[in-house]
């Protein structure tokens, strides 16, 4: 993953609600990925392997945040240990294939959650963070960011 792709991830982190930490959550899997869809490629298997194990993180985090107190979590635990063996298996057998299956698996939740989440209009998960404003002044062939509030205080005073 980029340097770039990771800002723009922590951007948005840090300007999200409920619903949409799970779609960036989705996003940053497909990232990986599209890493490792890219490394199989050009028959990098380190790159390949690294991507994978990176996504089956982020599936494990996936699952670690399921409250079973609603059934659609039983439901949606299951469709994640689908996902991560079939990741498990992309690795062990160095095959694209079970890469692909996993990512239409998730493609279908992923909508599912993006949808849910343009209905979400709780509060932004974190308090008193840099606002960036992108656009305002341009440069040739790139776009220039401006960070507000950034000579207030983020921490505790003491």
């Amino acid at each position: 993953m980029t340097q770039e792709k990771k800002q723009e991830f922590t951007r948005r982190l840090s300007n999200c609600n409920q619903g949409q930490m799970i779609v960036i959550m989705y996003d940053i899997l497909f990232a990986y990925l599209d890493d490792g869809i890219q490394a199989k490629d050009v028959n990098d298997y380190k790159s390949f392997k690294r991507a994978v194990v990176n996504a089956r993180q982020v599936v494990g985090r996936l699952m670690e945040d399921l409250d079973f107190r609603y059934q659609i979590s039983g439901e949606l635990y299951a469709e994640y240990r689908f996902v991560d063996q079939l990741l498990a298996m992309a690795v062990c057998k160095n095959d694209l294939q079970n890469l692909q299956d996993a990512q239409k698996v998730l493609k279908n939740l992923y909508d599912a959650f993006k949808e849910a989440a343009q209905q979400d209009t709780s509060e932004p998960l974190m308090q008193h963070t840099q606002h960036v404003v992108a656009g305002m002044t341009y440069q040739k062939g790139s776009l220039t960011e401006t960070l507000q509030d950034s000579e207030s205080s983020r921490g505790f005073l003491a």
